[in-house]
Protein backbone atom coordinates (compact mmCIF):
# COMPACT_ATOMS: atom_id res chain seq x y z
CA UNK A 1 0.00 0.00 0.00
CA UNK A 2 0.91 3.42 -0.87
CA UNK A 3 1.38 5.82 2.17
CA UNK A 4 -0.90 8.39 2.48
CA UNK A 5 0.51 12.24 1.80
CA UNK A 6 0.10 13.81 5.35
CA UNK A 7 -1.83 16.56 4.23
CA UNK A 8 -4.76 14.12 4.23
CA UNK A 9 -3.44 12.44 7.44
CA UNK A 10 -3.45 15.66 9.04
CA UNK A 11 -6.51 16.30 7.93
CA UNK A 12 -8.65 13.33 8.35
CA UNK A 13 -6.88 12.51 12.10
CA UNK A 14 -8.52 16.09 13.08
CA UNK A 15 -12.42 15.26 11.66
CA UNK A 16 -14.88 13.28 13.08
CA UNK A 17 -17.88 12.43 10.71
CA UNK A 18 -17.80 11.09 7.97
CA UNK A 19 -20.82 10.76 4.97
CA UNK A 20 -21.11 7.32 3.81
CA UNK A 21 -22.51 6.35 -0.31
CA UNK A 22 -23.64 2.74 -0.91
CA UNK A 23 -26.22 1.48 -2.97
CA UNK A 24 -29.11 -1.26 -3.06
CA UNK A 25 -29.67 -4.56 -5.29
CA UNK A 26 -31.64 -2.30 -7.70
CA UNK A 27 -28.47 0.47 -8.47
CA UNK A 28 -30.39 2.95 -5.72
CA UNK A 29 -28.02 5.20 -4.19
CA UNK A 30 -28.20 5.47 -0.35
CA UNK A 31 -26.16 7.76 1.83
CA UNK A 32 -25.57 7.59 5.54
CA UNK A 33 -23.38 9.53 8.52
CA UNK A 34 -21.52 8.03 10.76
CA UNK A 35 -18.37 8.77 13.36
CA UNK A 36 -15.09 7.04 12.56
CA UNK A 37 -12.03 6.33 12.76
CA UNK A 38 -9.30 6.03 11.17
CA UNK A 39 -6.55 3.28 10.58
CA UNK A 40 -4.27 5.07 8.39
CA UNK A 41 -0.97 2.49 8.24
CA UNK A 42 -3.24 0.26 6.84
CA UNK A 43 -5.79 2.40 4.85
CA UNK A 44 -9.08 1.58 6.54
CA UNK A 45 -12.03 3.72 8.15
CA UNK A 46 -14.83 2.22 11.19
CA UNK A 47 -17.73 3.08 11.75
CA UNK A 48 -20.40 1.57 14.09
CA UNK A 49 -23.96 0.96 13.34
CA UNK A 50 -26.53 -1.55 13.98
CA UNK A 51 -26.67 -4.46 12.24
CA UNK A 52 -30.28 -4.19 11.59
CA UNK A 53 -29.69 -0.47 9.88
CA UNK A 54 -30.46 0.21 6.32
CA UNK A 55 -27.50 1.03 5.31
CA UNK A 56 -25.96 -2.21 7.20
CA UNK A 57 -27.81 -4.60 5.11
CA UNK A 58 -26.81 -2.89 1.81
CA UNK A 59 -23.53 -2.66 2.58
CA UNK A 60 -23.65 -6.47 3.37
CA UNK A 61 -25.44 -7.04 -0.18
CA UNK A 62 -22.71 -4.72 -2.14
CA UNK A 63 -19.81 -3.23 -0.20
CA UNK A 64 -18.52 -1.16 -2.77
CA UNK A 65 -18.80 2.71 -1.19
CA UNK A 66 -18.10 5.85 -2.32
CA UNK A 67 -18.19 8.85 0.56
CA UNK A 68 -16.82 12.51 2.04
CA UNK A 69 -15.36 13.84 5.35
CA UNK A 70 -15.79 17.42 5.69
CA UNK A 71 -14.35 19.38 8.22
CA UNK A 72 -16.10 19.89 11.72
CA UNK A 73 -16.81 23.38 11.31
CA UNK A 74 -16.99 24.89 7.85
CA UNK A 75 -15.01 28.16 6.18
CA UNK A 76 -16.52 28.93 3.34
CA UNK A 77 -13.83 30.97 2.29
CA UNK A 78 -11.50 27.88 2.72
CA UNK A 79 -13.14 24.86 0.37
CA UNK A 80 -11.48 21.74 2.74
CA UNK A 81 -12.48 18.08 2.34
CA UNK A 82 -12.19 14.70 0.83
CA UNK A 83 -13.87 12.15 -0.92
CA UNK A 84 -13.18 8.60 -0.84
CA UNK A 85 -13.79 5.12 -2.05
CA UNK A 86 -13.61 1.69 -0.90
CA UNK A 87 -15.07 -1.52 0.10
CA UNK A 88 -16.45 -3.02 3.12
CA UNK A 89 -14.57 -5.90 4.27
CA UNK A 90 -15.72 -8.73 5.48
CA UNK A 91 -15.79 -9.70 9.24
CA UNK A 92 -13.85 -12.78 9.05
CA UNK A 93 -10.70 -10.30 7.21
CA UNK A 94 -7.48 -10.29 8.90
CA UNK A 95 -7.60 -6.45 8.64
CA UNK A 96 -10.75 -5.95 10.83
CA UNK A 97 -9.05 -7.29 14.04
CA UNK A 98 -8.55 -4.21 15.62
CA UNK A 99 -11.53 -2.57 14.62
CA UNK A 100 -13.31 -2.65 17.82
CA UNK A 101 -10.13 -1.40 19.52
CA UNK A 102 -9.34 1.50 17.66
CA UNK A 103 -12.64 2.78 16.94
CA UNK A 104 -13.78 2.68 21.02
CA UNK A 105 -10.15 4.46 21.24
CA UNK A 106 -11.28 7.77 19.44
CA UNK A 107 -15.06 7.12 20.73
CA UNK A 108 -15.09 6.01 24.16
CA UNK A 109 -18.73 6.85 24.39
CA UNK A 110 -19.96 4.72 21.98
CA UNK A 111 -18.94 1.43 23.91
CA UNK A 112 -22.56 2.03 25.83
CA UNK A 113 -24.53 1.96 22.70
CA UNK A 114 -24.84 -1.12 21.12
CA UNK A 115 -23.55 -2.12 17.41
CA UNK A 116 -21.24 -3.41 15.24
CA UNK A 117 -18.20 -1.93 14.30
CA UNK A 118 -17.49 -1.89 10.53
CA UNK A 119 -14.32 -1.89 8.32
CA UNK A 120 -13.73 -0.14 5.10
CA UNK A 121 -10.85 -0.72 3.18
CA UNK A 122 -9.87 2.51 1.24
CA UNK A 123 -8.71 2.55 -2.37
CA UNK A 124 -8.45 6.42 -2.88
CA UNK A 125 -9.04 9.52 -1.57
CA UNK A 126 -9.19 12.69 -3.07
CA UNK A 127 -8.71 15.74 -0.83
CA UNK A 128 -9.99 19.67 -1.88
CA UNK A 129 -7.56 22.13 0.17
CA UNK A 130 -8.43 25.69 -0.66
CA UNK A 131 -6.90 27.14 2.07
CA UNK A 132 -3.02 27.37 0.37
CA UNK A 133 -4.50 27.77 -3.21
CA UNK A 134 -7.72 27.54 -4.56
CA UNK A 135 -8.86 23.93 -6.08
CA UNK A 136 -5.94 22.56 -4.74
CA UNK A 137 -6.08 18.58 -4.78
CA UNK A 138 -4.12 16.08 -3.51
CA UNK A 139 -4.84 12.66 -4.65
CA UNK A 140 -4.08 8.77 -2.76
CA UNK A 141 -4.85 5.40 -4.62
CA UNK A 142 -3.82 1.99 -2.59
CA UNK A 143 -1.46 1.09 -5.70
CA UNK A 144 -0.44 3.31 -8.09
CA UNK A 145 -1.68 3.64 -11.40
CA UNK A 146 0.73 4.77 -14.07
CA UNK A 147 -0.96 6.99 -16.91
CA UNK A 148 0.92 7.49 -20.18
CA UNK A 149 1.83 10.71 -20.70
CA UNK A 150 0.63 11.74 -24.42
CA UNK A 151 1.55 15.30 -24.71
CA UNK A 152 4.42 15.45 -26.03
Amino acid sequence: MNSINLNIVHFIEKQNSATICCTGNAGNPYCFSCYYAINLKDGLLYFKSSVEAYHSILLKENPVIAGTILPDSLNKLKIKGVQLTGELLNNQDALVKDAYILYHRKHPIALAIKGEVFTIRLDSIKMTDSARIFGKKIFWNRTVIVAANTSN
